[in-house]
This record gives structure tokens, C-alpha cells and sequence, in this order.
């Protein structure tokens, strides 16, 4: 499977290691979430995916919502898979997509079951806030990219049309935070997930008191902010006792999946670029400090907040959420074809034969994916992908020349020297879309570990229980950890014609 990071097991020989530290990361994405368990031993770690469980979407009176305590029940019995294999951890903590959120009061823990992000309802919010509050002072107060999924515009929704649900929560938490504070009982934001909100000011280092206002809700619902790799305490004392653990500390590390796959990439020294890659393609660099300019504006650039003080500049891509709308139709339709089938089939056809902008906005809502990329080809005058082999190289080479032109942006336009690309996460075991990434941009392609996202949570609870010193050392127990595919850049200047055609269609489908 692409874009799902598969389990590793650890050997039982190795569960128990002398001097041996356990942390415990609960990895939530689009389609499910894991419990990873992660034993630390001097500069190594081991990995061994306890439990598994689906998060799909559900449909609650045509509105698409998470089942968020279903994801606490399934921590909750991934917590006692930990105890019931005699194993102790020293801490747990959750990481999520960002941007989508719960509210919650003193007397009730839920107020209302959270909006998934790919829910229409922000079709209307998005341009009226943009209208009310204005792009450049948006950008400005916050430095993020401009999508109509951000919190914002989700609140701003809460606004005009769920007033009430905001006049009696005491908070609003992120998806992530909210099980935090479920799991110990504080209701804080972590920064990493607060700043991909755009409610979040990276240079005042708080929540933006100008954006607020012009939201219209009340302050006091943005809960304290705390930096990435807190300690919140032990699990209280109710679910202490249902999964029988005692003793065990909640961390939030990064509480946005990002941070902590960006955290858990296996870089040295400087000039590379990481991507991260599944659900949602985000490809950057780190820096020292927000860049907050018109040409960030204007190329629709983030800035978004980590461990160990770093910036995320980065840009927000579809990614795999095409290949993934296309093989479930294609099952739909009796075709039924796993990620490395749809490999196998893509390397068979044409080369280059069909692009198309992932980000265009049609591609943001489930339904008629095949349909609506056929659409596209046909509208810019390109051949029609028709085979499910089309289809997914058609997907694949977009997204590997959607990867080159952001590159060409980070270098050009922002002046970052760029000679390796990192790409982990799920998207990382296409062998396909690493060789296509690594001839559209030109550079070096460093594959792995699938795992970057658990890895960089359960090595920031490491580091803030004091077994790790820094960032670099977490990347050295990576390094030391796993194995590291390389991919070298083939027919470049094939590629970059394609690149050119490839900035044609974006233009007229932005």
C-alpha cells in the first residue's frame, strides 16, 4: 500500500532491552490510525505496530464528521494491547491531521461531533471571511497558505451558522489536543497543529487578537498554547484505570502529524527539502524564522511552527488523495487493484502522456475523481487517461512535477540552496513516484522511513523525558534505525519540458 506506512515489528528478542526506554505513539490519518510502540535503546529505536483501527469519515445529515470518541475508544484498547504484552511505557502521545477541531465545556466533553475538513460547508465561509477580513491582513497576522480547509474559515462557519455551540464551549481543541485532554484531563493547543490554523500569529507567538475580532467568537474558546514536546501529565485517573497502566505520562509532541514526520526525517547538515508523503503531499524546507513577504504571498507559501524552535516553509499539495479516490472507484467498478498493482500497471503506459494541477480545487471533495481528472485532460487539449495504468501515471508524474515546480519556487524565488530531497512517510515505499520525483526536480532522492510521522513523536517524548538531547540526535537514531533508499535523477531534460507544459495547465486551473 502507498500511502498507509505499514506495520514493523520488532522482534521479541528485542522488546526487552537492557536500559530499553518504551514510548508509546497513537498516529491518526484519513483512513486509520495506529498504536506504535517504540523501545529506545542507546542510539537505536524498534518499532511494533500494536493495534489498527479505521477513521474513516461518517455522513451525519448530509455533513461529512469524525467519530472522534470511536478514535478514543480505539486508543484506549491500543493502550491496552500495550499492558496486556507486558509491556510498561513511559509515555503516549497522539498526532493528527491538523486544521479540524472539537468543542468542549467544563460540564460536557463534547459539544458536537468535529467537521471533517473535506466538508463543503467552508464553500461559502472561505471567500466571505476573505472578503471581511481581507487576504494581506490574513497573511500578515498568520504567514500560512491560503486553503479553504483552515480552521478559520471552519470557525467562521461556527460563526454564521452554529452560533450557539460557540456561546457554551469553554474551548475548542484541535483533533489531536482534544484526545490529549480526554486521555489527561488539560485542555491546551500544541504549537505545531495551533499554527497550521491561521488563527495563529508566529511572530507574536499567540493566537492573532486582530483575526479574532474579525471572527466575531469569543476569545476566551483559544485554549493556552504549549510548545512542541510538553509534558501534560499522567493519564487520569478514569482511564488509568480501564487500561490498566499506571504511572503513564502524556506527552504532546506535535500534535500535527507534519511536524512530527519533519521531525523524523533522517536529514544531515543543510540544503535539503523534506516531503512528506501520503494523504496530503507537503513539501519544504525548515527555517530560522517565518518569511512573512509578498513573494510568500504571492506564491501561497506556510509557515508553520515545530519542535526545536523550526520553521516549516512549506506548501500544502493533494497528493495521494487522487490515487486513493481513483483505486476505491475503481473497486467500485469491480477493478480491483492493490497501490503496487497500480505501480506495475503505470510503468507500462506512455510516458508524460497526461498532467494535471493536483491542487486544483475540483479535486478537493470525494466523488468522481476518475471523471473530474478525465475532465481536466480534456479541457487542456490532452490526451484522456482511460486504463487504470493511465490513470495512475497520469497522478503520479503530476505530483512529481507539482514537487519540481515548488522546488524551483524554494530556490528561485527564496533563494534556499536545495541538494537533496528527503520524502518519508507512507508515499515513500512508491518506488515509481520516488524515481518521477527525483527526475522532475533534478535532485538526489532519499527514500524512508515510512514511519517518520510515529518516529518523530515517539523520539520527541524521548527527548523531552530527557534521553535525547536534540533535534540532530533524533535524526541520528533514525539514521542508526532504518535503511534508506536512494534515487538518482534520469532524462532531466525530458522532465523539464514536461515541467513547462505542466505550468501551462496549472495556470488556467489555479
Amino acid at each position: 500500500m502507498i500511502f498507509e506506512e505499514s506495520p514493523i515489528f520488532a522482534t521479541a528478542g528485542c522488546l526487552f532491552m537492557v536500559n530499553a526506554k518504551l514510548f508509546v505513539a497513537c498516529d491518526l490519518g484519513a483512513e486509520s490510525g495506529r498504536i506504535i510502540v517504540g523501545n529506545l535503546s542507546a542510539d537505536r529505536i524498534q518499532l511494533n505496530e500494536i493495534h489498527r483501527f479505521s477513521t474513516g469519515p461518517s455522513r451525519v445529515k448530509g455533513t461529512l464528521r469524525w467519530d472522534i470518541l470511536k478514535f478514543f475508544d480505539e486508543i484506549k484498547l491500543g493502550l491496552m494491547a500495550v499492558k496486556a504484552s507486558n509491556q510498561t511505557p513511559d509515555g503516549v502521545s497522539i498526532d493528527a491531521w491538523g486544521v479540524d477541531y472539537a468543542y468542549a465545556s467544563d460540564w460536557e466533553p463534547l459539544l458536537s461531533l468535529p467537521f471533517h475538513y473535506r466538508d463543503s460547508r467552508t464553500d461559502v465561509s472561505y471567500p466571505a471571511m476573505l472578503q471581511k477580513a481581507g487576504r494581506n491582513q490574513i497573511f500578515a497576522e498568520t504567514g500560512l497558505q491560503f486553503m479553504q480547509i483552515n480552521t478559520l474559515y471552519q470557525l467562521y462557519d461556527d460563526v454564521l451558522n452554529r452560533p450557539k455551540i460557540q456561546e457554551v464551549a469553554d474551548h475548542f481543541l484541535p483533533i489531536a489536543d482534544y484526545l490529549h485532554y480526554l486521555l489527561s484531563g488539560e485542555a491546551v493547543a500544541e504549537l505545531s497543529v495551533v499554527s497550521t490554523t491561521q488563527v495563529y500569529n508566529p511572530s507574536s507567538k499567540d493566537w492573532s487578537e486582530a483575526l479574532i475580532g474579525q471572527l466575531g467568537c469569543s476569545p476566551t474558546i483559544f485554549p493556552p498554547v504549549v510548545s512542541s514536546g510538553t509534558l501534560l501529565g499522567k493519564l487520569t485517573g478514569a482511564v488509568e484505570a480501564e487500561v490498566g497502566l499506571s504511572g503513564c505520562r502524556v506527552y504532546a509532541t506535535c500534535s500535527h502529524d507534519t511536524g512530527a514526520a519533519v521531525a523524523g526525517v533522517p536529514a544531515e547538515g543543510k540544503n535539503w527539502a523534506f516531503l512528506s508523503s501520503g494523504t496530503w503531499s507537503l513539501l519544504g524546507v525548515e527555517a530560522d524564522n517565518p518569511i512573512i513577504n509578498d513573494a510568500c504571498l504571492s506564491a501561497n507559501f506556510t509557515n508553520e511552527l515545530g519542535f526545536a524552535g523550526r520553521v516549516r516553509f512549506l506548501k500544502n499539495i493533494m497528493g495521494l488523495w487522487l490515487l486513493q479516490e481513483t483505486k476505491r472507484e475503481l473497486a467500485a467498478n469491480g477493478v480491483t487493484l492493490d497501490y503496487a498493482s497500480l505501480d506495475a500497471e503505470a510503468e507500462k503506459t506512455t510516458a508524460l502522456a497526461s498532467i494535471v494541477y493536483p491542487n486544483h480545487d475540483e479535486f478537493l471533495k470525494p466523488g468522481r475523481m476518475i471523471e473530474k481528472i478525465r475532465e481536466f485532460c480534456q479541457q487542456t487539449a490532452q490526451r484522456i487517461p482511460s486504463s487504470p495504468g493511465e490513470l495512475a501515471r497520469c497522478i503520479l508524474e503530476s505530483l512529481a512535477l507539482s514537487y519540481a515546480d515548488i522546488i524551483d519556487q524554494l530556490t528561485g524565488t527564496f533563494g534556499f540552496q536545495i541538494e537533496v530531497l528527503h520524502i518519508v512517510g507512507g508515499g515513500s515505499r512508491s518506488k515509481l513516484l520516488n524515481q518521477f520525483s527525483a527526475d522532475a526536480t533534478g535532485l538526489s532522492v532519499f527514500a524512508g522511513p515510512v514511519e517518520a510521522t510515529a518516529l518523530g513523536n515517539l523520539l520527541i517524548q524521548a527527548h523531552t523525558a530527557g534521553e535525547l538531547s536534540s533535534i540532530q540526535e533524533i535524526r541520528q537514531v533514525i539514521r542508526n534505525s532504518f535503511p534508506i533508499d536512494r534515487f538518482e535523477p534520469q532524462q532531466h531534460e525530458r522532465w523539464a519540458a514536461a515541467l513547462e507544459r505542466y505550468q501551462e495547465v496549472k495556470s488556467l486551473h489555479r
